[in-house]
């Protein structure tokens, strides 16, 4: 009877590893949408910095104890040596957490190299505060933008 009980519980644990009742769960896989951005038009003259050509993903991993959760972007750059990497909040619609992808442009000539090496990541810590309300969370790039969904 014992194993039976703990047979079902485990079963029953397993089964809701997979549902939104999880805390890891809260946001699902990233959607991209395809934006064209005036890079001029979103300069912002407290940060010099450009967007990042693309954001290639994003995720959403839950902190222990509920506490709130790591939001991490990968962007490519067009060519080796940007840096100073960031995540910038901008302001959305209700519900909704916006993040600009932003770097600075390497100072010189620098090669285009294979994707992996033109790869730049950025994160942001959200607290349990920060996230609540909050339906979906979207970071921008250049030519796209990536959105989580709880």
């Amino acid at each position: 009877m014992l194993r039976l009980s703990l047979f079902l519980v485990l079963l029953t644990g397993l089964a809701a590893c997979e549902t939104r009742l999880n805390p890891l769960n809260w946001f699902g896989g990233a959607e991209e949408e395809r934006v064209v951005v005036d890079q001029e038009a979103v300069r912002d003259p407290n940060d010099p910095r450009d967007l990042v050509a693309t954001v290639a993903s994003l995720n959403v991993d839950a902190l222990p104890g509920n506490s709130g959760a790591i939001l991490r972007a990968v962007g490519v750059a067009p060519t080796q040596g940007f840096w100073e990497a960031e995540l910038v909040e901008v302001p959305g619609e209700e519900g909704q957490l916006v993040y600009e992808f932003r770097v600075f442009p390497p100072a010189g000539r620098a090669d285009a190299g294979p994707q992996t090496s033109r790869e730049i990541v950025a994160g942001a810590e959200l607290n349990r505060f920060d996230l609540q309300g909050i339906r979906t969370i979207t970071v921008r790039g250049a030519a796209n933008q990536l959105t989580v969904r709880r």
